[in-house]
């Protein structure tokens, strides 16, 4: 397996990582995915593609180191996805490895995610990879163009 961290512009992010990074973010379109990786990019966003051997997409990891008072320097993982017909084959494992080696590189004290409460088999596979639960996550939704008033 060979994971590579791409660029904004890179035709790569489109063709290979989309299809996989849907099926966690099936609301992105390709515009609002170039958009977003535009505009987050500034702010330390990236995206990691895992390619199986052959050069198919089967993983993605959008991340960015965040330096805050909780955690002083970390690696904050936004999106991790292993495309369906790969699952249970390591591509998870590998894709949290290589942003390990990210977060010790930059200094960063820990790696940091967020889980949505429906995805149980996800959690099982965080806890398996040695995360901890630590906290609850609160969301207070506000108007917005593309949110009801």
């Amino acid at each position: 397996m060979k994971i590579i961290d791409l660029e904004p512009g890179d035709p790569r992010l489109e063709a290979d990582l989309l299809p996989v990074l849907s099926e966690l973010r099936p609301h992105l379109t390709p515009e609002l995915f170039r958009e977003v990786y535009e505009g987050g990019y500034g702010q330390g966003l990236r995206f990691s593609a895992a390619y199986a051997a052959g050069g198919r997409c089967v993983g993605a990891a959008g991340w960015r180191i965040v330096v805050d008072t909780v955690s002083l320097r970390k690696l904050y993982v936004d999106d991790l996805v292993t495309a369906a017909a790969d699952r249970s084959a390591g591509v998870g494992h590998a894709l949290i490895a290589h942003l390990e080696g990210h977060a010790r590189a930059a200094g960063c004290h820990e790696l940091d995610l967020d889980s949505g409460t429906q995805r149980t088999g996800a959690h099982r596979f965080y806890l398996r990879e040695g995360f901890d639960i630590v906290a609850f996550h609160f969301v207070r939704p506000l108007a917005g163009p593309d949110r009801a008033s």
